[in-house]
């Protein structure tokens, strides 16, 4: 399997996103309310390129979903002993996988965090990882559904101060039996994040334990 030392990943998670700033947990006025109902369009998702999770897909996880074409997985191996080992915290889970957009023609990556502890619910790891960003600000959160999957997914703003401006981010969280998974999409800007929102859609609605 191919992995990434934290040294190597630190370049990637500053330039595509500068992860400080003002948080906030509040819950949507849709908190325990599935995202879809009938007649509200499905989002756009991207074309399958391949699927990640399983052994030899670049990152074996307790999880498995759909990537977009050209997107490329790796693994990321955390050295307890470097200096930005804290990089790969954020709150209750730890950085497992990034999904390289760039080979798509898109700065950005889809990144799978996983929770430290077993008795954690999806919802308080991704709470705990939203609240962990110092930038993060106007979170809600609801109840959807992944492939057959229950899922809580938060929206929310990140201010950038590499790019001077207010972007959009996303996440979902479920339960596995090895904890909860976390899988975030950032973005350089505001524009990249949009172009990479199907990727994150066909991920969120393929997405399966195992």
């Amino acid at each position: 399997m191919t992995r990434r030392t934290v040294r190597g990943l630190v370049p990637a998670l500053l330039a595509a996103a500068a992860l400080t700033g003002c948080s906030s947990d509040a819950d949507s006025s849709e908190d325990a309310k599935p995202a879809k109902s009938a007649g509200t369009p499905a989002a756009r998702t991207a074309a399958k390129g391949g699927t990640v999770g399983g052994a030899g897909s670049g990152c074996e996880l307790p999880v498995s979903f759909d990537l977009a074409k050209d997107w490329k997985p790796k693994a990321v191996e955390i050295d307890p002993d470097s200096d930005f080992a804290d990089l790969a915290e954020q709150g209750p889970v730890t950085l497992a996988c990034e999904i390289d957009a760039k080979p798509a023609g898109q700065i950005g990556f889809l990144r799978v965090w996983r929770a430290k502890a077993t008795t954690v619910t999806p919802r308080e790891a991704l709470k705990g990882f939203v609240g962990a960003d110092e930038n993060a600000s106007g979170a809600t959160y609801k109840e959807v559904k992944g492939d057959g999957q229950p899922l809580t997914e938060a929206t929310y703003t990140v201010h950038s101060e590499l790019m001077d401006e207010d972007r959009p981010a996303h996440a979902f969280a479920l339960a596995t039996p090895e904890g909860p998974v976390v899988v975030h999409l950032g973005g350089l800007d505001s524009d990249e994040h949009g172009e990479m929102l199907p990727a994150y859609e066909l991920a969120k609605q393929s997405v399966r334990v195992g």
